[in-house]
Parts: C-alpha cells; sequence; structure tokens
C-alpha cells in the first residue's frame, strides 16, 4: 500500500499541537475519539508526530506459523518487513492484540528503526529490552513491556501495511500519529490541514490565558476566552507580531 507522507513542517505544526489539542479539536471536527486508547508512553517527555507503517498480528496457529526458534528464517517474520518500509519521521504502529506476553520488538529491531530516523513505535501490546529501548532516543508507547520475543506465545505477525486496530482506533497507513506524555492520537490524513488550522488557533488563545489566568486572571473570563477577552486577546496577538 502506497502511503501520502505528511510534509516535515505540517508534522512539525502538528507536533507542537499535542495529542491533547488534537482530540479536543479533531472532535470538533467530527471524530468523537481518535485517543489510542490503553498504551502509555516509556520515554517521558517525548513528543513525535509522523506518518504511521503498521503491523498487523492474529491469534497463533500453527499450520500458519509453526512452532520454531526466534532466529529461524528470519526474513520470513514480518515484524522486520514492517521497518523496512519505515522512512525517516514515521512511525510504527502494531496491532498486538493487547497481547501481554510476546515483545513485538526488541534492542536490535528498535536499533535498526532508530538507524533509520524512524520517529517511533505505538504497540497495542509490548516490547522487550526495555531498559536499552528507553535510552535510544525514540519515542516509545506500549501497553507494557516482557522478556519473550514477538512470536512466542500466542500471536505471530500477519500483514504489512495494511488496515489496523491499535487500541480500538482504525490506523490506516500513511495516518498521523500525535503522542507525547498524554498519549497517542491518530489523525486521518483528510484532517490534518483542518486540524492545524483549529489546533493553531486553539493552542494560540490558549497561550494568551495561560498567561492571563498565572497572573491572577478570572477563569471565568479567560478560560474559555470569553467575549468580553477576545479584544485584549487580539491586542496581545498585535503586540506578539
Amino acid at each position: 500500500m502506497d502511503i501520502q507522507r505528511t510534509s516535515k513542517k505540517k508534522l512539525q505544526i502538528l507536533r507542537s499541537i499535542g495529542s491533547a489539542t488534537a482530540s479536543a479539536e479533531l472532535r470538533n471536527l467530527g471524530l468523537r475519539d481518535s485517543h489510542i486508547s490503553g498504551i502509555s508512553s516509556i520515554t517521558p517527555s517525548k513528543a513525535i508526530a509522523g506518518n504511521a507503517v503498521t503491523l498487523q498480528f492474529m491469534p497463533r496457529r500453527e499450520d500458519q506459523y509453526p512452532d520454531g526458534n526466534e532466529y529461524l528464517d528470519p526474513e520470513s517474520q514480518l515484524h522486520r518487513h514492517v521497518l523496512y518500509e519505515a522512512q525517516e519521521g514515521d512511525v510504527v504502529v502494531v496491532d498486538a492484540r493487547s497481547d501481554m506476553s510476546s515483545g513485538i520488538f526488541g534492542e536490535m529491531m528498535l536499533s535498526y528503526l532508530k538507524g533509520k530516523k524512524g520517529a517511533g513505535v505505538v504497540v497495542d501490546g509490548c516490547i522487550r529490552d526495555s531498559a536499552y529501548a528507553k535510552e535510544l532516543g525514540l519515542g516509545i508507547w506500549v501497553r507494557g513491556t516482557t522478556p519473550n520475543w514477538h512470536a512466542q506465545t500466542n500471536i505471530f505477525p500477519f500483514g504489512v501495511n495494511v488496515p489496523v486496530a491499535c487500541g480500538n482506533r482504525l490506523v490506516f497507513p500513511g495516518d498521523v500519529i500525535i503522542a507525547d506524555d498524554d498519549g497517542a492520537v491518530v489523525v486521518p490524513s483528510a484532517y490534518v490541514d483542518p486540524l492545524i488550522e483549529a489546533g493553531t488557533t486553539h493552542a494560540e488563545w490558549e497561550e494568551f490565558s495561560r498567561g492571563r489566568l498565572l497572573e491572577g486572571g478570572d477563569l471565568r473570563k479567560y478560560y474559555p476566552l470569553r467575549s468580553d477577552a477576545i479584544q485584549e486577546y487580539e491586542e496581545w496577538k498585535k503586540e506578539k507580531g
């Protein structure tokens, strides 16, 4: 599946907007819930925005994926192939069926993604080698960690760059993922430009309101902006240039 990637400039804006504002504004744009639920960051203060490349797991069935050694026939292992598809700035999004016993990626696979300048991974499941992974500089959002390798127990990799369900959210290859300490949000490609417009305005007036509240301003007036605060806000924008 061909991926139409978002420009670096737009991704930078989306990263600065952040997951909380993105979630709120996407709801205003008609998406009731864009939050990829059940996962959290193990790389505090890391914030990313990038296009999704996807990996789908299925329940293990021996006629489809026979039991074997971790290093047996490595090129048949699709969890490698999603990394081959990843480009600079991409986010690897994995439907691991919320499985808590298989480590989808370990230090070698994550090191390879880092070397390709990937932005990070969002896994509805686990990784392993977490101590090393946290030091790589990638953004990592997962349900947990495990010592097991990717197909050691209940699941096996089934598809690359196909639509997936991650944290109960539908993710298509090429969708934008915004992720930070609050969590991860999926932005459908068609919503990128409207979100940038709405989210930039939102972030701007919140910056103004935050400043006024820190000065002791009235919460009822400044959050959200009441009509009698609009002129003050417009003057603040002019001063900022």
